[in-house]
């Protein structure tokens, strides 16, 4: 969360327990590694029965898979659903593939398990986000609450945005943007957010917030949709000019 991979790895070895293998991969995967053999290494212990039951690394291997794009293997990897991190990681990717309907099934059967639980309480309020409509006002209030409840973070900010920017308050929006940027000010979640914020209020510091995406994580998918639009962009004058 911290970005410090260097110092994760520092304190890892191929010895370190199976739990720790797996957040060691995923350190390397972040520090810039090759992603290749990092994958591979991965394959490796989920294809391996004494290692591929272990929840931790099944929740570091969704993360990964997840970094990669690979929402399918990132619901594979969590399907035994043994932890409560396990569900919220399918959950997580049932969002990403704008599948809200097995998001919310999904909840349901992690509100079997611990209703009251904070992440239960937070997979609730994305997974209302996503759902649309009423519910979004329903997921503005969990992160209030859970945001007064403990301590406001980057990403709950980012949650409160999301749910005004689906309202249509994005000077509302922007606020809590501008919290998260205080927070950690190379978010490239709260960077995104601002690009979109700023271009639904017609301000030219869009274009900044993207650029400062880009020097932070130029695979976001905003940043790497709109590095594709360039290039379109940019060929099609040239076979005019042509």
């Amino acid at each position: 969360a911290m970005g410090q991979s260097s110092m994760v790895l520092a304190e890892l070895s191929d010895d370190s327990p199976t739990a720790l293998q797996g957040v060691r991969l995923l350190a390397r995967y972040k520090g810039g590694e090759d992603k290749e053999g990092v994958l591979s290494s991965l394959s490796e212990l989920l294809s391996d029965p004494m290692t591929s039951s272990n929840p931790m690394l099944a929740v570091m291997a969704a993360t990964l898979y997840m970094c990669e794009g690979d929402f399918d293997e990132a619901l594979k990897a969590c399907s035994a659903c043994t932890s409560l991190e396990m569900h919220a990681m399918m959950i997580n990717a049932y969002l990403k593939l704008e599948r809200a309907d097995l998001a919310e099934r999904q909840l349901k059967a992690m509100q079997g398990v611990d209703d009251d639980a904070t992440l239960t309480q937070l997979c609730t309020a994305w997974v209302n986000v996503g759902l649309g409509g009423l519910k979004v006002q329903e997921a503005f209030y969990v992160f209030q609450e859970l945001g007064d409840k403990f301590e406001w973070t980057a990403r709950l900010y980012n949650g409160s945005a999301a749910c005004n920017m689906v309202m249509g308050r994005f000077e509302e929006a922007e606020k809590d943007l501008m919290e998260a940027l205080s927070k950690d000010s190379k978010d490239p979640e709260t960077l995104a957010n601002l690009v979109t914020v700023n271009l639904h209020l017609g301000k030219p510091a869009a274009s900044r917030y993207l650029t400062q995406l880009k020097a932070a994580d130029a695979a976001h998918p905003l940043a790497a949709r709109l590095a594709s639009a360039e290039e379109m962009f940019d060929r099609t004058i040239t076979n005019m000019a042509s």
